[in-house]
């Protein structure tokens, strides 16, 4: 490797790292964001909020490393064109094409890296963070009791204290109704003060009473022929309750499938699948209910033998239809009322095969939308790394101000258009290979254009020569205009 092909590397490496790590700081934080309101509370332990982050991490690498890869090229060009090395370079004899020559072949292999990342890995931490967002979610909240109100966050149980001390925790003026025994019996505690808190495990209830009453009532089904009410007083009363849905009870992340778990070959089987079952459906409900419901005797739906246009009767279509004109009112309200009733039999006999049709091929939609989003990722890291990295030589300035500008434009941009196609694709209204593929089919030539203004350059962000080219403009329109009034 050269010396100027190791400088320009080394030169790209640190500010595509840096890059990478502080996008996915900020796409973190959208995610934490989002879901807040689901893991505050709940008692979580370091470890599984870790791990949740972790697959949220890795499900963010596909919109995360483009726009790394774009900022960190705009840094990069923009360094060495505001330090002036690439001219340097380029006086020494080398094209922006060769200076870029290193960075190509290590894009190309994070290129080719992603696609296996978003292929394997993000298929595996999509289906973990489902799961583990469905335990953190189905998890109930740890106990908080707030002073004069009731907690009913425990089955059959009901749990009022006047104040908790925030120092120690004690408890006071406690109430509590608990409905939990077998027999149905409801017991009513009364103390003064004392201890409730959750088993390390959170499988148990720990109550620790102070200087109170108990009154248990039969109320079971004998309650109106042996009902009893028993009472007596304790100085210290402690007991432990089992309680469910407090401990982090984990899901098998295998039922958790969906088109965002599955990798290209997976989703491939699922499109055959989805193609046989919906062509299937839609010909098992549709096509009967046309030809042999409500079209039975229309030979422009299904073309039939002279035979068929004969009904049992021995007349023939042209005959019965002619003959409705004849009819009474009451007939033709009787005609009309059999002619619904069967067209509403009709439908409900085929409705249920429409719906699967219908659910088979939205799924069908999602399938080949993630399939194109595999294919997509890493031609989308080259298409950002071949905008941004001419684009830094051009406007010739490094630093985190001017390239993060341009890059969040470029990128929402690119966002829009993404999830526009994607959209599209999904409901149907486009082929997945457009909606898809429509973003990069439109910055393939904003990369092609901007790679030739910078190979030549030119003076794409020089405000001098777009004046000069207002000025050469409005000249020849008052060229245009002095020729037409002398004539």
């Amino acid at each position: 490797m050269k010396t100027i092909h190791r400088l320009v590397l080394k030169s790209y490496l640190g500010p595509m790292i840096l890059t990478f790590f502080i996008v996915m700081f900020v796409l973190m934080m959208n995610f934490v964001w989002r879901y807040i309101d689901d893991l505050v509370g709940k008692g979580l332990s370091a470890g599984i909020i870790i791990e949740l982050m972790s697959y949220a991490m890795v499900n963010m690498i596909p919109m995360g490393l483009p726009l790394a890869m774009l900022l960190a090229a705009i840094m990069t060009m923009g360094n060495l064109g505001e330090n002036y090395e690439l001219l340097a370079m380029k006086s020494a004899g080398m094209s922006l094409p060769k200076i870029m020559k290193p960075l190509i072949y290590l894009v190309t292999v994070v290129a080719i890296g992603s696609f296996f990342v978003i292929n394997n890995l993000v298929p595996y931490a999509n289906k973990k963070m489902y799961s583990t967002m469905y335990d953190i979610k189905r998890q109930q909240q740890t106990i908080e009791f707030q002073d004069g109100l009731f907690f009913n966050g425990i089955k059959d149980m009901s749990i009022r204290v006047g104040h908790q001390s925030p120092e120690t925790g004690l408890l006071s003026d406690v109430l509590l109704y608990d409905n939990q025994a077998a027999n149905g019996n409801m017991t009513t505690t009364i103390a003064d003060s004392g201890y409730i808190r959750l088993s390390d495990d959170k499988l148990f209830l720990l109550v620790t009473l102070f200087h109170g009453e108990r009154y248990e009532q039969t109320r079971n089904s004998q309650w109106y022929s042996k009902s009893s009410f028993n009472h007596y007083t304790f100085d210290q009363y402690k007991s432990s309750f089992p309680v469910e849905g407090f401990s982090m009870e984990r899901s098998d992340a295998d039922n958790f499938n969906n088109s965002t778990t599955k990798n290209i070959r997976e989703l491939q089987h699922e499109i055959d699948s989805l193609e046989v079952q919906v062509n299937s459906a839609t010909t098992r409900s549709y096509e009967p209910l046309l030809k042999e419901q409500l079209f039975s005797k229309d030979p422009t739906v299904m073309i039939l033998p002279d035979s068929l246009v004969v009904d049992r009767s021995g007349f023939r279509l042209i005959d019965a239809i002619d003959s409705i004109a004849l009819l009474g009112i009451r007939d033709k309200d009787k005609l009309w009322d059999q002619a619904r009733t069967h067209a509403k039999s009709s439908r409900n006999m085929f409705s249920f095969d429409e719906s699967q049709a219908k659910d088979a091929l939205n799924k069908l939609y999602r399938s080949k939308v993630e399939w194109h989003r595999k294919i997509s990722l890493p031609v989308s890291i080259m298409i950002f790394f071949l905008i941004g990295a001419p684009l830094g030589a051009i406007i010739r300035k490094g630093g985190l101000g001017m390239p993060i500008v341009i890059s969040v434009i470029f990128f929402v941009f690119y966002y829009i258009i993404s999830i526009s196609g994607e959209k599209m694709a999904k409901e149907g209204s486009w082929e997945a290979i457009y909606g898809m593929w429509i973003s990069t089919i439109i910055l393939t030539p904003i990369a092609i254009y901007l790679t030739y203004k910078a190979t030549n350059d030119s003076g794409l962000l020089d405000v001098d020569w777009y004046v000069g080219k207002w000025k050469k403009l409005t000249e020849r329109l008052r060229t245009i205009v002095r020729k037409k009034q002398n004539t």
